[in-house]
């Protein structure tokens, strides 16, 4: 039939097409930073750098460490304990003296468990700074990661967020590394290629970002009733007419879930947090601008993608059990192939030298397409049921996998 004909050709096609809009609006976002004019940064404006935390002891020591030797001197950090349960609490403390002789660390001990929006938004109600970053207690800033941050929001007095570029560090496992090949090879390029086609990203990074002190108060701070607060901000600074871009040299080293069970479960929170984003917004879909209606449209597509994708698989699984034989096009085929060991090879050459990657990384991507992407697609179906079924947010906060041992 026809309308399977085209189905099946929209599966294997959108994949297709949208890595070569990213592939192209990379290559050029990249020649176009090239030529940007920066604000210098004399260090005269404070930054605060809020670290929200729930049972991180094993991280947090590391994550301040990196704060120590950033080059951006005139700063004070937020440590913010949303009720853990191990000693997370004790450790700020001790870190609070430990540094107390470079820098000022104020540290903010919240008696409820309440999710990480209110424990943004309480750690900047005593931040002092003009400029505010935030980051997760297992991220590791480069040492010139605030400056850009902070040259680029000077640079321009209509941006109220800029986000920065998470690296994945602990590798030593292949669902590690497959997480590297994504934030370098599909995230970062995502990201280059929505700033420059639209002026705009879809979410800025809560393990690294930047915000301009009046964007936050603009918009009230961080909502506590959504289930990804990031992607929620974002899209309430674009209500209120602020800009939010992409800065890749803002570098921070993230740890990432290394068992498949905990990496689709935050992949489903991205994706249902997308979809409450569309909910909310729904007015922007008839009545935004044209970027954002596009930000927009394309995950309405993306989902729609994942949905007819699940429902072929099921049944090229019931004709290879039941007829045994599966009709692919090759052809097809090859070229998704080929679009993707591309846009693994454009993200690997803009990303070796700042996240030490090798060649030897990207003989994973025959892993990654066929199982990573299955990863994402099963993500996405379970946010969606969790959407329709479970709508209702809950503001705690649960200890993410970190990879930590």
């Amino acid at each position: 039939m026809w309308f399977l004909g085209l189905i099946n050709d929209f599966i294997i096609g959108y994949p297709i097409a949208v890595s070569a809009i990213w592939i192209v609006g990379a290559i050029y976002g990249s020649i176009f930073r090239r030529s940007e004019k920066f604000s210098n940064v004399d260090g005269s404006d404070l930054v605060s750098i809020l670290v929200p935390a729930h049972n991180e002891s094993d991280t947090l020591n590391e994550a301040i460490q990196s704060i120590s030797n950033i080059d951006y001197k005139n700063f004070e950090v937020v440590l913010i304990d949303d009720k853990s349960d191990d000693d997370t609490l004790d450790i700020m403390y001790r870190l609070q003296k430990q540094y107390a002789d470079q820098f000022t660390i104020k540290v903010v001990p919240i008696d409820v468990n309440q999710g990480k929006a209110n424990a943004m938004n309480q750690g900047f109600a005593v931040a002092e700074g003009e400029y505010i970053v935030g980051i997760d207690s297992d991220s590791l800033l480069a040492k010139n990661s605030v400056s850009e941050l902070v040259k680029t929001l000077k640079s321009n007095e209509k941006l109220g967020a800029i986000a920065g570029k998470p690296v994945v560090r602990n590798r030593t496992t292949v669902l590690g590394r497959l997480q590297l090949l994504e934030y370098i090879g599909v995230i970062d390029i995502i990201k280059k290629a929505q700033a420059f086609l639209y002026g705009r990203i879809n979410t800025v990074s809560g393990v690294i970002v930047g915000f301009r002190r009046a964007a936050l108060l603009d918009v009230g701070g961080w909502h506590t009733d959504v289930i990804t607060e990031d992607i929620d901000i974002t899209w309430r600074m674009y209500r209120k007419g602020w800009q939010v871009s992409y800065q890749p040299s803002a570098v921070c080293w993230i740890l990432v879930p290394e068992n498949t069970k905990n990496l689709i479960k935050q992949r489903r929170r991205w994706a249902r947090g997308g979809m409450e984003v569309i909910a909310k917004n729904n007015d922007l879909l008839l009545h935004g601008s044209i970027t954002q209606k596009a930000l927009m449209y394309e995950t309405i597509i993306s989902s729609l993608w994942a949905v007819l994708t699940a429902l072929s698989t099921i049944s090229y699984l019931f004709n290879l059990i039941l007829i045994h034989e599966v009709q692919l096009d090759g052809d097809v085929l090859l070229v998704l192939i080929i679009v993707s060991i591309l846009q693994f090879i454009i993200g690997f050459t803009g990303s070796h030298e700042s996240a030490l990657l090798n060649f030897v990384d990207l003989l994973l991507i025959p892993a990654y397409i066929v199982y990573y992407w299955m990863v994402n697609l099963i993500s996405c179906i379970l946010a969606l049921v969790s959407f329709f079924l479970d709508p209702e947010n809950v503001g705690t906060w649960s200890s993410p996998d970190r990879g930590v041992k």
